[in-house]
């Protein structure tokens, strides 16, 4: 019986097609303006203009003084841009429809979007080099190329593309306008929280929002590329279980058996109940091995061996008392297999 998750999948029905999203012009042209934009944001903290001048009053009003009593509350509601749990949370899910529709597209988009992230985002990060509020040496300075990884902000674009994934695989229309507010609420949360904390400057989670909606405008250029993956994994699926099949089992091989020595007890048959048994000599095997067989090498029915004069039959022979017998022992006869006492010889 099989049991692993193809199993199940095999067994479950097969539901309705989900149409992918497309490179619509409407999406196009969302992802140009969004690009542009992302590229403003880049070049405005370069230029050290009034968007840094921003981020400075910010950092010098110190939300966290201002409001301590959301403290502790924003220190967990952080966690929801974190990626390591948010993509064990997300992923449960999405495994989990993978598992009803019969696909791995949900599981595999997930997969390509958080590898876009991670290059796209981290290569700006290390780039750039912006250090953080806590670290900045100079009021007014951008704070580039210092060997900081702050600009995007990571948390907030992590919010935008997890989250936001679960909008983009919606399978209704509704679902998906439900999603998508839920994961700008929750994206917005984040950014605007680690400005509270003062981890970011408000220019890094601005660009962090551009970061993660840009992955999740230009993910349907992925989909084929998501498609053929889905499609190279069941073939070699398909090729394992197909060559497990063909795989013979090992023939079971019999034991050969011992030859018995003479003289041994037969089998459910004790040593003094077994009767003696006479030494055969090597003619007489022989000879029975060749009146075995015929001319032709086929093998006759078997026959018994040739009696030799001297020598009784085994029904003619004397039978032999079991052990254990009950007959009273008698003070004039000897033990069998022992030596009889000396007797004194009369008129020594």
């Amino acid at each position: 019986m099989r049991t692993d998750i193809f199993a199940r999948l095999d067994r479950e029905p097969e539901p309705p097609k989900i149409e992918t999203p497309r490179m619509s012009r409407h999406r196009i042209a969302l992802f140009g303006g969004t690009l542009a934009f992302y590229l403003a944001i880049v070049i405005a903290v370069l230029m050290s203009s009034w968007l840094v001048t921003l981020d400075w009053k910010v950092m010098l009003f110190r939300p966290y003084q201002q409001w301590p009593e959301i403290h502790a509350f924003l220190d967990y509601y952080v966690v929801l841009g974190q990626r390591g749990p948010t993509a064990v949370m997300v992923a449960c899910w999405l495994g989990w429809r993978s598992w009803r529709q019969h696909t791995l597209r949900p599981l595999l988009t997930l997969g390509v979007s958080l590898l876009l992230l991670n290059a796209t985002v981290g290569a700006v990060k290390y780039g750039l080099g912006r250090l953080g509020p806590h670290y900045a040496t100079q009021i007014g300075s951008a704070e580039l190329f210092a060997g900081g990884d702050i600009f995007p902000s990571g948390h907030t674009a992590n919010a935008v593309v997890t989250w936001g994934i679960l909008a983009y695989l919606a399978a209704t229309p509704r679902a998906r306008r439900y999603l998508s507010a839920m994961s700008a609420v929750v994206s917005l949360g984040v950014g605007l929280t680690t400005v509270y904390l003062g981890t970011h400057w408000l220019s890094d989670v601005v660009l962090g929002w551009a970061a993660g909606l840009l992955i999740l405008l230009g993910l349907p250029w992925c989909e084929p590329l998501i498609t053929r993956a889905e499609d190279w994994i069941f073939a070699a699926r398909e090729r394992l279980s197909a060559r497990s099949r063909l795989v013979p089992a090992p023939p079971a091989t019999a034991r050969d058996p011992r030859p018995v020595p003479a003289g041994a007890p037969a089998v459910g048959e004790t040593a003094a109940q077994s009767p003696a048994r006479e030494p055969v000599a090597a003619g007489s095997r022989q000879a029975s091995a060749v009146t075995a067989t015929t001319a032709g090498g086929r093998p006759r029915a078997h026959t018994a061996p040739p009696t030799h004069q001297g020598h009784a039959v085994r029904s003619e022979r004397t039978p032999v008392t079991p052990a254990g017998s009950r007959r009273p022992p008698h003070a004039d006869r000897t033990p069998r297999g022992g030596t009889a006492p000396a007797r004194p010889v009369a008129g020594g």
